[in-house]
């Protein structure tokens, strides 16, 4: 039940993150293409690489904390639909480039913000 409330409570905190950091990066890039979700995504993966390698891998947390973290305010950071969405528009607006620039950066990006918050989860 303590895990419910921790994801929980994560999922609340991951919500209003991802509305800070993508508003926050549609009023300094614009709206003309969907830097916002792209950002979320590249930084949710790398934090989500990082979490999982310091805290959980080497036990440092609880279940509770580590689940509410990644599961809850990580799952909640990070925009999957959102960027399937924003591609799909792309696509309607007949930006075909723009969409396949959309899903190359994305998937491209946050696999390497994967990578790189493994990577500094194991020097830490």
């Amino acid at each position: 039940m303590y895990q419910i409330g921790g994801i929980l409570l994560g999922g609340a905190i991951g919500a209003l993150l991802r509305f800070l950091v993508a508003n926050g990066v549609y009023q300094w890039l614009g709206r003309s293409f969907p830097f916002g979700t792209l950002a979320v995504n590249v930084v949710g993966s790398f934090f989500i690489g990082l979490l999982t390698i310091y805290f959980v891998e080497r036990e440092l947390l609880t279940s509770v904390l580590s689940r509410g973290l990644i599961v809850g305010m990580l799952g909640a950071f990070t925009t999957f639909s959102t960027f399937s969405l924003d591609t799909f528009d792309l696509l309607q607006e007949g930006r075909l480039w723009g969409a396949v620039l959309n899903a190359g950066l994305n998937v491209g990006l946050c696999l390497l913000a994967v990578w790189l918050g493994v990577q500094a989860g194991r020097s830490i």
